[in-house]
């Protein structure tokens, strides 16, 4: 008897040490950060650094050797085209020679053909706006009739934006043509005209701002020294030097995000041109990559309350695709299987193994095209701990 109860109760106690063992290397759940597969707008873009630099920028160089008068001029004044900018005292000028004179000659005639050529192309300018704008008349009526869609509207009236911004810039054209002509012929004549104290006034091509000063106090200047920087702030354009495997993604048209602070609102852009040839620049790693220069022309604001100057550093990113709604997932979540792609999902407590194929993905998320459901749940950054088949709980989000 005394036997049989020892017998049990070492049974017993097996028992409850065998239960303990396997309580204990029992394999406890895995906790995991979950994401949720969901439908949404995808947009891949290229993202570079990029700077903002004024359209039109005019160099007033000083005309003649001479001693430049002290500019008073500060940079931010505003200047009209003829004001004086700039006052520059010539040396005692040498008689020209044979040579020279007809050097000169031949750079006045120069200059005047330069002229001519600037009209003519602004002439063509006003011929191809003025067509444009008529075609544009006509497709708003073709539209109203609904004889054509309203994308043929949409596409007269950039037709037309092109048109005008192609009539200033040859406007501008111009301009910088007579200032040339000016220029020769007072190298050619002599020195005027001049202000009371003998100094050769030097005037502003066209209206603007003083970007910069080259030149501030009085000093003596050779003929063609820059003296000062003119141009409008308001008609600005973005560069961004893409690697040349990024630029061949993208088109000119394309729409662009530009971000240049923190706390406000990206602005909307496009891109103008983009530059035939490349560049060999070398990285901060001391790499070498081939690069390529990418014109891109902001959207004016509706508020008006962005200010961006000449040089500013902006932050570009140029839609390549976009999508208004596609199944996607974190690209966290996602793992190589072999060649192809795979994630974690959550069924019943426990992570299966499922591949999936994607499409176009961005550095935070990827479109999933098959084998995946709306509102399926993926582990995101799964570790060595997870694998197929295993227990896992989902890791509770701080508030």
């Amino acid at each position: 008897m005394a036997r049989r109860r020892t017998s049990g109760r070492v049974m017993l106690a097996i028992l409850i040490v065998g239960g303990l063992l396997a309580v204990a290397l029992w394999p406890s759940p895995v906790e995991v950060e979950v994401a949720t597969a969901s439908s949404g707008p995808l947009i891949v873009t290229v993202d570079e650094e990029g700077r903002t630099r004024v359209r039109d920028r005019f160099v007033v160089s000083a005309p003649v050797t001479g001693r430049v008068l002290r500019i008073e001029l500060e940079p931010g004044d505003r200047v009209k085209r003829g004001d004086v900018v700039a006052r520059v005292q010539p040396e005692a000028p040498p008689l020209l020679d044979v040579r020279t004179r007809a050097e000169a000659q031949a750079t006045v005639e120069a200059a005047l053909a330069a002229v001519g050529r600037a009209r003519a192309e602004e002439q063509r300018a006003a011929a191809v706006l003025a067509q444009a704008e008529t075609e544009l008349a006509r497709t708003r009526r073709l539209v109203a009739g609904g004889v054509l869609p309203a994308q043929q509207q949409d596409s007269r009236e950039a037709e037309v934006r092109q048109a005008q911004e192609a009539s200033r810039a040859a406007a501008f054209a111009v301009r910088a043509a007579g200032a040339d002509l000016e220029r020769a012929e007072s190298r050619l004549a002599a020195p005027s005209p001049r202000t009371g104290n003998g100094a050769m006034a030097v005037r502003a091509p066209a209206d603007g701002v003083i970007l910069r000063r080259l030149r501030e106090s009085e000093s003596v200047v050779p003929a063609g020294e820059p003296l000062v920087e003119i141009g409008d702030p308001a008609q600005l354009e973005i560069v961004a030097d893409l690697l040349s495997s990024d630029a061949v993604r993208i088109r000119e048209g394309s729409r662009a995000m530009v971000e240049h602070s923190v706390d406000r609102a990206a602005l909307d852009a496009t891109v103008r041109r983009i530059e035939p040839a490349g560049f060999t620049k070398v990285s901060a790693l001391g790499v070498e990559e081939q690069r390529v220069n990418v014109i891109l022309d902001p959207v004016s604001p509706r508020d008006g309350d962005v200010v961006l100057g000449d040089g500013y550093r902006v932050d570009v990113r140029i839609v390549v695709w976009e999508a208004p709604s596609v199944l996607k997932v974190p690209t966290s979540a996602l793992f190589r299987q072999g060649d192809d792609w795979a994630v974690y999902v959550v069924r019943d407590g426990r992570a299966r193994r499922t591949r999936i194929d994607i499409g176009h993905q961005t550095g935070r998320e990827a479109e999933v095209i098959r084998g995946l459901s709306q509102d399926d749940r993926v582990i995101v950054h799964p570790g060595d701990l997870v694998a197929d088949g295993i227990r896992v709980i989902e890791r509770p989000t701080s508030s």
